[in-house]
């Protein structure tokens, strides 16, 4: 027989409340410059609507465009009859550098308690708010954990995303954890996944939906920015999910996974717009220099990991692409090397 009281801090109606009253949310935007593809523009305003029928006040709702000419038109005239909060930041610098913008701008509101970041395409479901914040206040009730970050982790990378960056991401968090893990051990603080672990077997570090308690959103957002020698692009831009895990845990936020839906299939993505190596390099360059991992523990790691991938049954053009990576993480890090990699064993 459960304890009196003791399902109430993870109630349907306490979170419910919670996400009315007390959560804010921060959804960075980013328009190619020209005319607006109507499809984005489309998706944004569902978003917006969506988390609108969740919050008790718009004002908690941020729109945050990354860059004046990347769409800042279209966000404004989504917010505005609505009363949603909206910054138009002269400059272009990446997907971070719109979200600390954002969460700033909420955390002027002394009534917060959380903060989710939500990207605005449209896969990201507001009626799972309330999951977020439920499995937030799960672990501050049960485990006694006063900062946490939350992740809406995908049930599948490779159906919504497609086999090539499934396979890609899956690279990038395995890493991450890897170096979570060192980092841990130098600390001598070990690494708590109890309310992650049950989930998957490796957290979903790169999924767009966050949430952040208040202090945690604080260390994350408002404090300088450490690039720790990588390039803005691997900072704001390519490596931002990596940098916003890392900091929060850095922070010392506990990590809990909550799973969450996504479309079968993006409805947009700029992904193959992009340069994939660089893109997935930047993912791992970052947090290995913040967290001071040896430049021969991550080369290690990536020949540990990448003959796991499925990717490299595609011959040559899969094992080619992950080599390309490899060495643009080993040049990243300092540890440059022309020793050849072993894709697996012989026999399975």
């Amino acid at each position: 027989m459960s304890q009196p009281g003791a399902a109430e801090p993870a109630s349907f109606t306490a979170a419910w409340r919670q996400v009315c009253e007390r959560t804010g949310v921060v959804i960075p935007v980013h328009l190619p410059p020209g005319p607006a593809d109507p499809v984005a523009v489309s998706l944004l305003s569902d978003t917006v609507a969506a988390c609108l029928s969740q919050l008790g006040d718009p004002a908690r709702l941020c729109l945050c465009v990354d860059g004046a000419d990347r769409g800042s038109d279209v966000a404004a005239a989504v917010a505005a009859p609505l009363g949603v909060a909206c910054l138009a930041l002269p400059d272009n610098r990446g997907k971070l550098h719109a979200l600390r913008h954002g969460v700033a701008r909420l955390l002027a509101d002394a009534s917060l308690t959380w903060v989710v970041t939500v990207d605005m395409d449209g896969d990201h479901f507001a009626n799972e708010l309330v999951n977020l914040v439920r499995t937030a206040a799960f672990a501050r009730g049960q485990c006694g954990w006063e900062q946490v970050l939350v992740i809406g982790s995908r049930v599948s990378k490779h159906r919504p995303m497609g086999f090539l960056r499934g396979e890609l991401e899956e690279l990038a968090d395995r890493v991450l954890l890897d170096a979570l893990a060192y980092d841990a051990v130098r600390r001598g603080q070990p690494l708590r996944l109890e309310l992650a672990t049950a989930v998957e077997e490796y957290p979903d570090f790169h999924s767009g939906y966050k949430l952040f308690s208040r202090a945690t959103a604080e260390a994350v957002f408002l404090a300088p920015p450490r690039l720790c020698g990588a390039t803005e692009d691997a900072y704001y831009r390519h490596g931002c999910e990596a940098v916003m895990s890392v900091e929060a845990l850095q922070a010392g936020a506990h990590l809990a996974l909550v799973r969450r839906s996504t479309f079968n299939e993006q409805p947009v993505s700029s992904f193959g717009q992009l340069q994939r190596a660089r893109l997935v390099a930047d993912k791992m360059i970052w947090p290995c220099r913040r967290l001071q991992v040896p430049p021969a523990f991550v080369d290690q790691w990536l020949r540990n990991h990448l003959p796991r991938l499925l990717l490299t049954t595609l011959a040559p053009p899969g094992k080619d692409e992950l080599a390309e990576i490899h060495r643009l993480v080993l040049a990243g890090v300092g540890h440059p090397t022309d020793l050849p990699l072993t894709w697996g064993p012989l026999f399975l």
